[in-house]
């Protein structure tokens, strides 16, 4: 598991063979340096793995970051560095975009501590949203026959104006997860900021993964229903 917090890997230039504890360029001679293998995108900004970042502060690092990562500064450089600097730029925008965004923060930062991988999350109905899940279903079963049988326009009607409340519902509870994840972060921050011990941390992480699952489960609801309304117009 990784640590907690923002981490300095000590590597050696490959221009003045200096020790490099910066994660972009090497104090000494200020060549850029490549990307590790493991790169950490809180690190790549100077952060610590901490959930609740200010937007501005992030667009201002990204800003700071693009302007001494640009091609445009390497026309001079050597060909390796020229591509470093491109290999560095695309990887500072796949690194803005995750942290920018709350839900792909905190999954890039349980996906590094082990414990989320892509196709392995649960997806199972929340158990206090079975009843709405189960009429939901219903809905969208008689909708689809409906439809396929070239139903009573006014019934298929009736079935979506149900369907579109049933969405509403499942946004507000989609926004109730939000809420949940937010307390959270400042949760996991606070441990953090206490040097909180690895099974507190866990405990933590566990607790975020499950809402994110629960959020999943909704998100795909609420898609779900569109996209049948949309194909109902």
């Amino acid at each position: 598991m990784t640590s907690a917090s923002t981490t300095t890997v000590t590597a050696i230039c490959w221009s003045c063979r200096q020790p490099v504890s910066s994660e972009h360029f090497c104090a000494a001679c200020g060549k850029i340096q490549p990307i590790s293998g493991d790169t950490d995108y809180f690190a790549f900004f100077g952060l610590p793995q901490k959930l609740a970042i200010d937007p501005a502060d992030l667009e201002k690092r990204f800003h700071a970051l693009s302007w001494k990562l640009h091609p445009d500064n390497f026309v001079r450089a050597s060909e390796a560095e020229r591509e470093l600097s491109l290999e560095r730029s695309s990887q500072l925008n796949d690194a803005y975009r995750t942290l920018l965004d709350p839900t792909a923060r905190v999954e890039y930062l349980l996906g590094r501590e082990g414990m989320r991988r892509e196709g392995q999350q649960k997806q199972q109905a929340p158990p206090e949203l079975l009843e709405e899940v189960f009429e939901l279903n219903e809905s969208l079963d008689e909708l689809r026959m409906a439809r396929a049988a070239g139903g009573d326009p006014e019934e298929r009607a009736r079935l979506s104006k149900t369907l579109a409340a049933a969405a509403r519902k499942f946004q507000d509870s989609l926004a109730g997860v939000d809420a949940e994840l937010k307390k959270l972060f400042i949760a996991w921050d606070a441990a953090i900021d206490a040097g909180a011990d690895a099974d507190s941390r866990r405990a933590l992480m566990e607790r975020m993964n499950a809402a994110l699952n629960r959020r999943s489960y909704i998100r795909n609801l609420v898609d779900g229903v569109h996209k049948e309304l949309t194909e109902n117009c």
